[in-house]
């Protein structure tokens, strides 16, 4: 990660990408299937690692990982990696402790899903405009537009929830890097199952802020998923 960036406090990225993805079925794992000519971790990583505010990227690595000899070659600025884990939070954690040996804990961390290639570089800016001088951190995120339904254990409605104040949650997610890091360890100390890094930020009491994002913004966890992408980036002039 040479050249980086000389901001203050600077911004990093962290990609997990040690997942396996089931729903996508057959054995490549889902971030390494091809979009448009090129694997969608390639797209996802190309937001950042092209970014002039982010100085410098991590990704998280499934140890028997034989698929990203493909891709690391392809950016200017290669991602360091680090091998991942099980879950999602060990696999950020493992980033976040690469990253303490050359960050500062005031710096900015940038979680974001290896399977969402879609992310604009506009919304980067945004996010980052928007939590620079947040005393917690944030995340991109939609409001809920649909209505919600509650299922009883055979699939009944059991409730019709107020989409009031619902957000749909999205990536990227940012925080400081020392109290991301601490959050981390108090979920993997706790054996909590933390979905994303602004629940485990939750669980230390902190309340993160929601930035509007956009509807294209897509994770990819179903085949049909893809055709969608190809669609959204095919359209867009910013398709890296």
């Amino acid at each position: 990660m040479a050249d980086e960036p000389q901001f203050s406090p600077r911004c990093w990225a962290v990609v997990p990408a040690a997942g396996v993805g089931q729903r996508m079925g057959g054995e490549t794992p889902k971030q390494y299937m091809p979009l448009l000519g090129r694997p969608i971790i390639a797209h996802t990583l190309a937001r950042f690692c092209d970014h002039a505010r982010i100085a410098g990227v991590v990704v998280a690595l499934a140890a028997d990982d034989r698929w990203w000899s493909g891709v690391e070659a392809t950016f200017a600025r290669p991602p360091m990696t680090v091998i991942g884990g099980r879950q999602r939070r060990d696999s950020v954690l493992r980033a976040l402790e690469a990253l303490a040996d050359r960050a500062d804990p005031a710096d900015w961390v940038l979680v974001h899903d290896a399977v969402r290639p879609c992310l604009r570089e506009e919304d980067v800016d945004r996010l980052i405009d928007a939590l620079v001088d947040d005393e917690v951190g944030g995340l991109l995120a939609i409001p809920v537009k649909d209505t919600i339904k509650r299922a009883s254990s055979d699939n009944r409605v059991r409730e019709t929830v107020s989409r009031e104040s619902l957000w749909h949650a999205q990536t990227p997610q940012m925080f400081r890097l020392g109290r991301l890091r601490d959050a981390m360890l108090l979920s993997t100390d706790e054996d909590r199952d933390v979905t994303d890094e602004a629940q485990a930020m939750e669980l230390t009491g902190a309340r993160p802020r929601l930035v509007p994002g956009q509807e294209d913004n897509i994770k990819i966890t179903r085949p049909e998923d893809l055709k969608l992408a190809e669609f959204i980036l095919m359209n867009r002039e910013d398709n890296p």
